[in-house]
């Protein structure tokens, strides 16, 4: 009964959720990546290492990581749209107070605080969308707002890295603060209350059984290691890519570099059509095909030619977004309780990928430098997917044995 009388596309309401989420969304994930090309920036200005350069995005992703199992838990108990207009509101703060000091530390203990903040809204969203549009709406809603996650990501390491050599990096932090008030206020316009959600009443208990439940399954445990190996893969590359694109043979400005993230585009492309095609072919080919693509791309970026580089990158985004979707589409069909819990274990884990793939290159960039990055970030997923196919064969093998 609910659910017919949920918002639909013909609701103003149901619009009214699309864009508040699109745009916050747009807005937490700008806020997350776009240190990306201001890193060469923090290696000169604050005279540190490439290692404690790279924390400026693997502490704030360490730091959401954390947030996204309280947050998650939280939103669970509390309420939804309260979560995501404090993520809103918390992430902006750190972009206001970071300039006003000269401090690498002061930097680096914000952007972990801030990253606890930009978790509230991927902790909440979904489930808000979940509770609130009609089936024949959830699918675009979701797809739109899954969408603006890439789109943020691109814009916000595009804009920055542009404007950064005109202006300064502290200029970019206010500049995206500014924009954080007006998605904001927009939002605390717009959002609609909640009118589906129920609180859940359950003793705490519970809740940490079915964390450790999905943590015995195998099959799930699996996935989750995926989601760490590609975004180490993925992270690695565009963490270290300014570092060897200013360098030779390209010796290229961050004013120009900036462009390089327009290949995200591809990533906002293979989210959307992998849902397409896993109508028509087994999901797990077209989510194996998106490794395999990611990885070719991977690889291309070792070219001595720009134009080798964007194909590669371009590559890299249509084939991550495909496995990435259907990574995450793989554990909601495998998960028979605690969903969100399950998906939340699998974001957690996509996540401490984004952290160590932006640090854990560093000596390994130090040691071979874009060879050895990209080498051993182009490997990992295949060899990883076939040891995964290697195992679930012999488990099936097992579990047949067993029933004979």
């Amino acid at each position: 009964m609910l659910r017919e009388q949920a918002y639909t596309m013909k609701d103003l309401h149901f619009w009214k959720i699309v864009v508040s989420l699109f745009l916050a969304s747009f807005f937490i994930f700008a806020a997350l990546y776009l240190v990306h090309p201001l890193m060469p920036i923090f290696i000169e200005e604050f005279d540190v290492s490439v290692s404690y350069s790279s924390l400026s995005l693997s502490l704030t992703v360490f730091g959401m990581v954390i947030g996204l199992l309280v947050h998650g838990y939280l939103s669970d108990r509390i309420g939804r749209t309260v979560f995501i207009k404090l993520s809103l509101f918390g992430s902006v703060i750190p972009f206001i107070v970071i300039p006003l000091f000269n401090s690498f530390i002061i930097l680096l203990i914000f952007r972990f605080l801030q990253g606890i903040a930009l978790a509230g809204l991927p902790a909440a969203a979904l489930a808000y969308i979940g509770e609130e549009i009609d089936r024949q709406g959830l699918g675009l809603a979701t797809a739109l707002y899954i969408g603006s996650n890439a789109l943020g990501g691109m814009i916000g390491r595009f804009v920055t890295g542009f404007i950064v050599e005109q202006t300064s990096w502290q200029f970019t932090f206010y500049l995206w603060a500014g924009i954080g008030i007006i998605i904001l206020l927009t939002v605390m316009l717009l959002l609609p209350k909640s009118r589906y959600f129920t609180p859940i009443n359950k003793p705490i208990k519970e809740d940490i059984t079915a964390y450790f439940l999905h943590l015995k399954n195998p099959s799930l445990i699996l996935l989750f290691i995926m989601g760490i190996i590609l975004q180490l893969s993925f992270t690695g590359m565009w963490t270290y890519l300014p570092l060897h694109i200013v360098g030779e043979p390209f010796y290229l400005p961050l004013k120009i570099i900036s462009f390089l993230y327009l290949a995200y585009g591809f990533g906002i492309v293979g989210s959307s059509i992998a849902s397409m095609l896993i109508e028509t072919f087994p999901l797990n080919i077209v989510r194996f095909t998106g490794i395999i693509v990611l990885s070719v791309g991977i690889f291309l970026t070792l070219g001595n030619t720009i134009i080798l580089v964007i194909i590669g990158l371009c590559l890299a985004c249509l084939g991550f977004f495909t496995a990435h979707s259907l990574t995450a589409t793989k554990v909601n069909l495998i998960a028979t309780h605690h969903k969100g819990i399950a998906s939340s274990l699998y974001l957690a884990a996509y996540y401490v990928g984004v952290s160590m793939g932006s640090t854990i290159f560093a000596p390994v960039w130090e040691w071979k430098g874009w060879y050895g990055v990209i080498s051993i970030g182009g490997v990992l997923p295949v060899v990883y997917m076939v040891l995964q196919y290697i195992f679930l064969r012999k488990e099936k093998k097992a579990c047949e044995q067993v029933s004979s």
